[in-house]
């Protein structure tokens, strides 16, 4: 019998069309059960299901840790999740033409609940059938209301041609939806803050409108000129309120805490910003570089849109990203919510500049080949009356308001508005808010904050998630946020394809990252938020010889495989004042005194770097199918971040980033950074980030060291703090020879220079073909390296063959299936004989596989 080693070893080099051949061929043989779970990524969805297991893999309990800032800070409240993972075998979903089919008209009744997809890939949700058959109904309802009443909803999601302000037929026109409003004006610079000549008119639908005729051939609103929505609410009076569907919003930087006002936008032809570049390709594998552009410059201020474009995104290009993920763009009042709390959702925020100013960002990062993501807040809105949302809710019911009413409608940790997402309305204001950031603005997708605190109605607050699936599907599942999401996710993917939309979400719903037309909620990724946490945790509570491989390969792989994940060792979150980034905690007061190359390194600094570049690492290699790094951690930033505030005297001291410190050739900050831009040229070369292909084939204890296996490369991390090891023996699949593609220890990163990287590794057979148990760490072949204390090495498989030999030395071989059973005769034939050691002897003559 050919063993399972083998055939994974053959498998991996076919394409799609000849593993369906090798499927069949697996059918043949009885190997049900015999799949270790650490290489179930390996397997192709036919072989999946072929093999008849559809096995929780281990769970393993990691923890959320909850400091004083995340307090503040809205999203970072909620507890410890563990999350579940499932063979993946794919079904086609017979429902599957109806949830993406924008004109469907077809009814519940008519319908195939049979066959969910979710549920077929993973037959432990079974049990909470009627759930998903009630949401997947709830958004087909939705979506054919829409079709009857809004032509579909692509037209329903155009609202910001209705609403807010728009040249018509020789003139402007406002409309607000303010149901509850007993009069209504339009009041501004254009008339001396006086509406009595500018009265609005309400329809049936709760919609005030107005049309203001041009004056002498121009408009009668000026571009740039202020403007508010005056209206009367039921006791008689009168308030001022920023329009909700305002492009712009400013204050008065004259005042302190000055109230904002609304802008009017309407540049003319010559001042209005034309894109030059088009969208960059999606990569098959997201590497993200999560910044704040206010705080971007190195000097002790608000840095602007054109600034970071100029400045900041040849930095990222430079350290091979290909994703900005940019926060706090929608207008926020608060500077110091770090853009959570936002007033304004179709402002770009002014403290940055124009909206032609972050179109020309966007534009220029285009140029660069980078793709630039939103972080997008649907989840709530600031409580702010004057200037916000909130200023609407005067007297209404709650289906008269953009928020619930009550206690429903605040979340009393964030004092923020909740949104009602069953309202037409509103579903109108934030589906048309996607749809406008897109096209708009040519984002190439979103990352949803706070999807937690939208899932449930108890918003994740005290919740401890264990990954029961009773927790996911009960009465306590907010199913009106869940069929918002699905449209939202439905809807930019119909406009924008290759867009990239990513979950915040700490809960591990499942589901959350598979399409819509399978029953899922549609999001294309889900942030790995256990895995900061396990950090810091490791990085707080433990000495180096505690650290457990086990413990942090587990936190690391932990997640449903059939939902990708965006890995990261440390985000904003890590970095905000009250808490410490890695390096920070690594190196703490020594980052201040001994980054010097002119002397030698203390302990710390040694240790700082080394474990630095090894935590980021790994996190990238082995904890996701995409990676994250927040502005400034890839250097190892020495402050925190502070927002001016009257805690800190209004200070922008710690609200910025000292590029200088990476840029001063010799301090060791360079090292990290030079470390961060090769990793992410590596995955540039090997495209390993994409690879399903996941095998952690060693955690030892004693040693400290991680081997696993991503694509077809090898990666060897020692985190003893003291012991080298020569000769150490790693286990790998393909045979051959193996060199390093990228070392920790290198001098350019600031190590030692102990591994050579000229040697060539070449490969021996282990144990019986068939027979894990035989083969060393459950692999078919091994060599021997060197791994000093406290490094990452990665080797690459070298291809002998010219004929075969790309750039980038990946294997691709296109076999048929005649191929394939010549190939599996001669494997058989090589079985020969077994020595005493267990080792087989080859045929001679047999081409090696």
């Amino acid at each position: 019998m050919i063993g399972v080693s083998v055939l994974f070893k053959e498998l991996t080099c076919l394409e799609d069309e000849s593993r369906e051949a090798f499927t069949k061929l697996f059918k043949m043989y009885s190997f049900c059960g015999f799949f270790p779970t650490n290489v179930v990524g390996c397997l192709s969805p036919s072989l999946s299901k072929a093999s008849g297991n559809n096995r929780s893999f281990a769970k393993q309990p990691f923890g959320l840790s909850c400091g004083s800032q995340k307090w503040l800070k809205h999203h970072s409240h909620i507890f410890p999740s563990r999350i579940s993972m499932h063979w993946k075998v794919e079904h086609r979903s017979t429902i599957a033409a109806v949830l993406t089919e924008d004109n469907s008209t077809i009814t519940n009744t008519e319908l195939d609940m049979e066959n969910i997809g979710v549920l077929l890939t993973d037959p432990g949700l079974e049990p909470f059938k009627d759930h998903f058959i009630h949401r997947i109904r709830r958004y087909i309802d939705q979506k054919n209301l829409f079709e009857t009443y809004e032509g579909g909803l692509d037209e329903f999601a155009k609202g910001y041609l209705k609403f807010g302000f728009n040249r018509e037929d020789g003139g402007i026109v406002y409309r607000e939806w303010a149901p509850a409003a007993q009069e209504a004006e339009l009041i501004g610079d254009f008339n001396g803050w006086n509406g009595l000549n500018h009265k609005m008119e309400k329809n049936q639908f709760g919609i005030w409108g107005i049309k203001i005729p041009d004056s002498v051939g121009s408009p009668a609103i000026p571009h740039n000129s202020r403007v508010k929505f005056r209206f009367k609410h039921g006791n008689g009076v009168w308030v001022d309120r920023i329009p909700a569907w305002i492009n712009y919003a400013t204050q008065d930087p004259t005042r302190f805490a000055a109230p904002y006002d609304g802008v009017y936008w309407d540049p003319p032809p010559t001042e209005r910003y034309q894109f030059k570049y088009p969208r960059p390709p999606k990569p098959i594998a997201p590497r993200i570089y999560e910044a704040h552009v206010g705080m971007s410059s190195s000097e002790p201020r608000i840095n602007s849109y054109r600034e970071f474009a100029d400045d900041v995104l040849p930095r990222i290009r430079e350290n091979n990203y290909n994703t900005v993920q940019l926060m706090a763009i929608m207008e926020h009042s608060y500077y110091a919510s770090f853009g959570y709390h936002v007033t304004n959702f179709f402002s770009v925020s002014s403290r940055s500049g124009t909206p032609e100013d972050l179109k020309y960002l966007i534009d220029k990062a285009h140029s660069l080949g980078l793709r630039v993501l939103m972080d997008v807040v649907h989840s709530h809105a600031s409580n702010n009356g004057t200037d916000g949302l909130n200023g609407f809710d005067v007297g209404q019911s709650s289906q008269e308001s953009y928020f619930h009413t009550g206690d429903r409608g605040y979340h009393k940790l964030w004092e923020s508005r909740l949104f009602n997402y069953a309202n037409w309305e509103v579903l109108r204001f934030l589906l048309s808010n996607l749809r406008w950031w897109l096209e708009e603005f040519k984002f190439d997708g979103f990352r949803f904050d706070a999807v937690t605190s939208m899932l449930y109605h108890h918003h994740g607050i005290n919740m401890t998630f264990t990954g029961n699936y009773d927790e996911y599907f009960s009465e306590a599942t907010d199913v009106d946020a869940v069929v918002y999401m699905m449209l939202a996710n439905c809807l930019i993917h119909s406009i924008l394809p290759d867009a990239t939309v990513i979950a915040e979400d700490v809960s591990g719903m499942p589901g959350l990252g598979r399409p819509v037309s399978e029953g899922g909620i549609g999001f294309d990724y889900r942030l790995s938020m256990a895995v900061p946490d396990r950090w810091i945790d490791y990085l707080k509570n433990k000495n180096d010889e505690e650290w457990s491989m086990k413990e942090i390969s587990g936190s690391l792989t932990n997640r449903r495989y059939t939902e990708k994940c965006i890995s990261y060792a440390e985000s904003h979150d890590q970095a905000i004042v009250g808490d410490k980034t890695i390096a920070f905690f690594l190196m703490d007061e020594d980052m201040y005194t001994c980054m010097s190359c002119f002397t030698d390194a203390s302990p710390a600094i040694e240790r700082g770097i080394a474990l630095h570049k090894m935590i980021h690492f790994i996190t990238m290699a082995l904890g996701g199918e995409g990676y994250l790094n927040f502005m400034g951690n890839e250097f190892g930033h020495p402050d925190w971040i502070d927002f001016p505030r009257e805690g800190n005297g209004w200070s922008y001291e710690k609200c910025r980033r000292q590029w200088n410190l990476v840029d001063t050739e010799h301090l060791r900050y360079k090292f990290m950074n030079a470390f961060d831009r090769a990793m992410n040229e590596l995955d540039e070369k090997f495209s390993f980030l994409a690879s399903t292909k996941q095998i952690v084939s060693s955690t030892s204890e004693p040693d400290k060291v991680i081997v696993f296996e991503r694509g077809d490369l090898v990666f060897v991390f020692n985190f003893h703090p003291d012991n080298t090891y020569d000769g150490y023996k790693v286990g790998c699949d393909l045979p051959g020879k193996y060199r390093v593609a990228l070392d920790s220890d290198a001098r350019d990163f600031g190590g030692h220079g102990r591994v050579g990287h000229d040697i060539d590794h070449f490969t021996s057979p282990e144990g019986i073909p068939g027979l894990p148990e035989t083969n060393f760490n459950n692999r078919p072949n091994s060599f021997e390296v060197l791994s000093p204390a406290r490094t990452c090495v990665v080797y690459y498989r070298v291809e002998e063959n010219e004929e075969g030999k790309n750039n980038s030395n990946v294997i691709a071989v296109n076999d048929t299936l005649a191929d394939v059973m010549t190939h599996l005769e001669n494997l058989e034939e090589r079985i020969t004989a077994e020595d005493d050691n267990g080792v087989l002897e080859s045929k001679e003559g047999t081409p090696d596989e």
